[in-house]
């Protein structure tokens, strides 16, 4: 393995600088401490240029598109989005893609795509279309009141794709001739684009298809007419907006989707077979490397099966090449890679844990195994036989890029370096790697490796120098410690701490931060997150910050997974608790002053920890909390629990409400009044049992916010409003 020369950071880069306060207004203020964060790292296809989206120095939620040349290493700004965007107002429907996509509040430019043929980059700017050229030249195709959605260059780049009013259109990039490609899209019908599940919970953020040849277009036809209407309202701070809006609420219809083959001409659009039963899922839609196949992975309703079927483009006909099962449920992934020849490269957790496999003519041959997880399948340099995939082979708290001999599979070759967390993007041939990684101790730095993993050029050191946003805070920063906590059954937890310089015979207040649900989320991690340097903040207050990885959170196996399988809620809260019990047991905790935080399924959790263990914790503040799942969408609940009309004992054991009247601690209840993921109602409903019990809590509720808080002087009223209510309940002595 061979690392990068011109890195190398062990701890902090640099001497302390004078120290300076951290605040909270200066945490949220631009620029932002972390440095400059770039998005969306993509190499072009020859690898000759670094791509990717990077934030403005004095505009942090502002991004513009950026190329490095990988031969000198030199930058420059290839598309500036104050120049080229209008500001025009997105449409509803784009804002909720990017709350879907975790983008809410994020300006300029949020996506890019090459053209295959590395000629050109489609960028969406303020809803219209854009082609820019490497040199930095910019054409605009689109100029509509519409926004359009879902863009995309075809395969050869003779064409541009994407949705406008719910149809599917193309623009022929030479003659600038646009054609409308769909019939029936409305208000209910919609052609192209994906449906709100396959969006929110199934990362399959498109909704159509082009074949390598340009051939033919795949589209997603999505029918959400079964789909209940329900009222979304979006209470702003001056007014009040209604959204009629098609949400599939556990036990619900779901929205019908076909997929039909079209043509570029619009001539003909030919049906896929998708088999008889129409309550189903399209997860994923791939081509074959000649084109001649469509790879559609078809799931169940109930997630326990997953076919991958072979489809003849010209009839239209599918026949299933292989099946994944599961007692439990099937993660979906994106890590299927048609070969030349025919053959499939595949990852499943079919032995227990996430490994590569090669498939051909019907049989199975594994590549990876072990009692550790591959994570994304990143490139395959078929000239050498390497697949290079990222994975926690040497500890569940980092990740790192490897490689492994397709055809003598032995042992993966790790080419990052230990201690860090590491994800990367690769060219066409794999033989170049944008690999971006960050710690504890250092934000995110993005570099250029060659397919050894040797630094070849700087794409973001970052470095912590006496320049960098961070360096006046660099004297009182404080590095985490992490270990492992045994469960009830012995399987190791691990935690991660952050504590202040600790004082003999001193006890400390903590703040402890969970999660603690499945898919994402993971808080015992060698990086560097949205979070640190506000946990860093919170350390230089007096509070230890402390975080445990319960059963039932990812990328330690299915088995470590599966525990919530029917039973969310009990685990993880025993294990958390488990936590909780080494906490009380330090000699530097204060057993009586410990509080604790969580957002989304942390929020969730806080109310059963609070309920499930009275007195234990001194306050809990949660944010935007499941508390009905009944109001939360299929995919994701009817994964965890099941089916509430066939079963609904795991939703009313596995509801916060259904205990409310146990809650006998301080609470802060925090919801953003314009929420479309984790809705209003679901604060409402815990409210309203709670004043029902006469039972007493605090409540802050942010007008126009959506699941993410966003805005500079709205994160730093939140949190003031977390810290003083800490503050007051919890790290005053008792």
């Amino acid at each position: 393995m061979r690392y990068p020369l011109f890195l190398g950071l062990a701890a902090l880069s640099i001497a302390p600088a004078t120290a300076e306060p951290l605040t909270l207004e200066r945490v949220f203020a631009d620029p932002a401490l972390d440095g400059p964060s770039p998005r969306e790292l993509q190499l072009s296809p020859d690898g000759t240029l670094a791509t990717f989206l990077r934030n403005r120095d004095d505009d942090a939620q502002r991004y513009d598109l950026w190329a490095v040349d990988a031969a000198t290493g030199q930058s420059r700004m290839l598309v500036d989005s104050e120049a080229l965007g209008t500001g025009a107002e997105l449409s509803e429907e784009e804002l909720m893609r990017r709350e879907r996509a975790r983008l809410s509040g994020v300006r300029g430019i949020v996506n890019y795509q090459w053209s295959p043929d590395g000629e050109t980059i489609l960028v969406p700017l303020d809803g219209d279309i854009y082609l820019a050229e490497p040199d930095g030249d910019a054409r605009r195709l689109t100029e509509t009141e519409a926004t359009e959605l879902d863009a995309q260059v075809s395969q050869t780049g003779r064409y541009v794709s994407f949705v406008r009013d719910s149809n599917l259109y193309r623009i022929d990039v030479e003659s600038g001739e646009e054609l409308r490609l769909t019939p029936d899209g409305d208000d209910a019908i919609s052609w192209g684009v994906a449906e709100f599940v396959a969006q929110e919970e199934m990362s399959r953020t498109v909704g159509h298809w082009w074949s390598p040849d340009d051939r033919y277009l795949v589209a997603a036809r999505v029918d959400e007419t079964p789909v209940d209407l329900v009222t979304r309202t979006a209470i702003g701070a001056e007014g009040t907006r209604v959204f009629e809006q098609r949400y599939p609420v556990a036990g619900s219809a779901n929205a019908i989707v076909d997929l039909f083959v079209l043509m570029p001409d619009g001539e003909t659009r030919t049906p896929i077979d998708l088999g008889e039963d129409d309550d189903i899922y399209v997860a994923r839609v791939d081509w074959s490397a000649d084109g001649s196949t469509i790879f559609v992975q078809r799931q169940s309703r109930d997630q326990r099966r997953l076919d991958m079927l072979a489809v003849d483009p010209m009839t239209g006909a599918s026949e299933i090449l292989f099946t994944e099962t599961a007692e439990s449920w099937i993660n979906l992934h994106d890590n299927l890679r048609p070969l030349e020849d025919g053959s499939l490269i595949w990852s499943s957790q079919r032995d227990g844990f996430s490994h590569i496999y090669h498939w051909q003519d019907g049989s199975w041959r594994q590549l990876t195994r072990g009692a550790w997880e591959i994570e994304d399948v990143l490139g395959i340099d078929s000239a050498r036989g390497r697949i290079y995939f990222t994975g926690n082979q040497s500890t569940p708290i980092e990740q790192h890029v490897y490689w492994v001999d397709m055809n003598d599979p032995g042992e993966p070759v790790q080419i990052t370096e230990d201690g860090w967390w590491n994800e990367a993007a690769m060219n066409d041939s794999a033989t170049g790697a944008l690999i971006y990684r960050s710690n504890s101790n250092q934000p995110r730095q993005v570099y250029l490796a060659d397919a050894e993993g040797e630094a070849l050029a700087q794409i973001e050191e970052n470095a912590l120098d006496a320049d960098h946003p961070y360096a006046p805070y660099l004297d009182s920063h404080r590095t985490p410690t992490f270990g492992t906590i045994p469960a009830e059954d012995g399987t190791p937890l691990y935690y991660r701490m952050i504590t202040p310089e600790l004082e003999p015979g001193r006890r400390y207040p903590v703040f402890v931060q969970v999660y603690g649900g499945p898919g994402v989320g993971r808080q015992a991690r060698q990086i560097w997150a949205r979070q640190t340097v506000l946990q860093q903040y919170l350390v230089d207050q007096g509070w230890i910050v402390f975080s445990i990885d319960n059963r039932g959170s990812p990328n330690r196996g299915k088995v470590f997974e599966d525990h919530i399988n029917r039973a969310m809620g009990t685990v993880e809260v025993t294990d958390q608790l488990t936590g909780l019990d080494w906490l009380q047991a330090q000699p530097f905790v204060d057993p009586e002053r410990i509080g604790v935080y969580g957002w989304s399924y942390g929020g969730y959790m806080v109310l059963h920890l609070l309920q499930a263990a009275p007195g234990r914790f001194a306050a809990g503040v949660s944010g935007a909390p499941v508390t009905r799942w009944e109001l939360y969408d299929t995919h994701y609940t009817e994964r965890y629990l099941g089916n509430p009309t066939i079963d609904p004992s795991p939703y009313e054991r596995g509801n916060p409400v259904t205990n409310a009247e146990a809650l006998a601690d301080p609470l802060l209840l925090i919801h953003g009044m314009a929420d479309d993921n984790v809705i209003f109602e679901h604060s409402t409903v815990y409210m309203g049992r709670l004043q029902e019990a006469a039972i007493p809590f605090e409540l802050m509720v942010y007008p126009g916010a959506t699941h993410r808080v966003s805005g500079e002087n709205r994160q730093i009223h939140l949190w003031r409003s977390i810290t003083d209510f800490l503050d007051r309940e919890v790290r005053e002595p008792r």
